[in-house]
């Protein structure tokens, strides 16, 4: 039982840091001196991540999740 507890701290450690890191790199994108997006696009991207944090989220309340899908801006 406490290995499985450590192992679960371990990765839950890991994995939210790495994506906090990330979370602040998509931010930099919203540098509009180096980059050239929509409103419209921005909105596409938070909703794309809140959609994610919301399934992950109902994972660990219970819920069954939804499907796996891969975020793209442009089809």
């Amino acid at each position: 039982m406490r290995d499985k507890r450590k192992k679960f701290i371990e990765l839950a450690e890991a994995r939210v840091n790495r994506t906090i890191k990330d979370v602040r790199l998509i931010g930099n994108l919203a540098n509009k001196s180096a980059y050239d997006y929509s409103e419209e696009e921005a909105r596409k991207i938070f909703r794309a991540l809140q959609k994610e944090l919301d399934a992950a989220k109902g994972r660990f309340l219970g819920d069954a999740g939804g499907k796996d899908i891969e975020f793209k801006l442009e089809d």
